[in-house]
């Protein structure tokens, strides 16, 4: 049996919900340092359906660590020394397409990185280029889209609804909601929203989904070759769907300004109303992903992450420092010597 572990990461919402669901009896908690400091919290192993999870809480404890400040290379690294090889990662974002609706979930293929502020390698004193073509993993996603079909499902094409009365053991959410199997993350900066000019920029782009997180989050895994898929919870609309619905008078006589938007405390409060449904179909959309794996471990033995530096170091590897291999072996210290694989 390949010797499978994986690693569970939640954004806002699902990362409290992951944690809850755990037994205190039957979690072992570790407390991790890596050459990056700390990761967000302590990582919480169990087993589910037999097999090794490892939990993280992206924010932290309390939801501290807004987007830009999220210690991403120590999470990956800590996962990483755990023996960590899958990751399955969740995310709350908005929608740029009608098709997206609040409270569905989307399992992405391709991403558009607008972060600026964020450390995004591991290798700041070698020339390492990981291919990220593909930067979520196939293998998982595949996954991910059998547990969300494994319900009754209505519809075709690019999305399927998922619920109602079966009783399977492990079914999602009654209440039916689209498991959609591709979208176009677009990973912005954050912490604000987008303003409307930049959502309706970021539909002619291409994006689907609108989130912060993602990156270099995924990046990083791949350079620590391990397989990494998402599950993005779908909260609103973000901003380009809300049309005039009033006009503000100015104190300019006959004057006006059109208002795009709405109440801000009736947004956030809706917006906060889906987040806790769509975490709720996330948790058991994720589950039954690990169920699945469970069942067939050999399926994501061999995901393309896995071998990710094999061509990747471009450096003459004798010239990099010793100190620097050593300090990043549990990455790449196979690649080295008579022990590389």
């Amino acid at each position: 049996m390949p010797d499978i572990k994986i690693g569970l990461i939640g954004g806002t919402g699902l990362g409290q919900a992951l944690t809850e669901s755990v037994s205190a009896d039957a979690v072992r908690r570790h407390e991790v340092e890596t050459p990056f400091g700390p990761p967000s919290d302590a990582i919480l192993e169990t087993t589910w359906a037999g097999v090794p999870v490892f939990i993280l809480s992206r924010h932290g404890a309390g939801h501290l660590h807004n987007p830009s400040r999220v210690p991403f290379r120590a999470n990956l690294f800590a996962l990483k020394q755990l023996g960590v090889t899958h990751i399955l990662a969740s995310g709350a974002v908005g929608s740029l397409r009608e098709e997206f609706r609040p409270r569905d979930l989307v399992v992405p293929d391709q991403i558009i990185d607008k972060t600026f502020r964020r450390a995004g390698t591991y290798f700041d004193k070698a020339a390492v280029h990981v291919e990220f073509a593909e930067p979520f993993c196939p293998v998982l996603r595949g996954v991910l889209l059998e547990a969300g079909s494994g319900v009754r499902v209505q519809g075709s094409g690019n999305a399927a609804v998922a619920g109602g009365s079966d009783p399977e053991p492990s079914a999602l959410n009654p209440e039916p909601f689209a498991v959609h199997d591709r979208g176009c993350y677009v990973c912005m900066e954050g912490p604000a929203f987008s303003t409307r000019a930049e959502s309706l920029m970021h539909r002619l782009w291409g994006g689907d989904l609108i989130g912060m997180t993602a990156m270099p989050e995924a990046k990083l895994a791949k350079e620590a070759e391990i397989a990494y898929a998402l599950v993005a919870l779908v909260t609103d609309y973000d901003c380009w769907r809300n049309k005039p619905q009033r006009v503000i008078p100015t104190d300019a006589p006959g004057a006006s300004v059109p208002d795009h938007a709405k109440d801000p405390h009736e947004l956030l409060t809706e917006i906060l109303g889906h987040l806790k449904v769509a975490t709720a179909n996330a948790v058991s959309l994720i589950k039954r992903a690990v169920e699945i794996i469970a069942a067939d471990p050999g399926r994501v033995a061999s995901c393309p992450a896995h071998r990710a530096l094999e061509l990747a170091i471009w450096s003459d590897k004798s010239r990099i420092d010793p100190a620097e291999v050593q300090r990043l072996a549990p990455l790449w210290m196979k690649y080295w010597g008579t022990g590389a694989q």
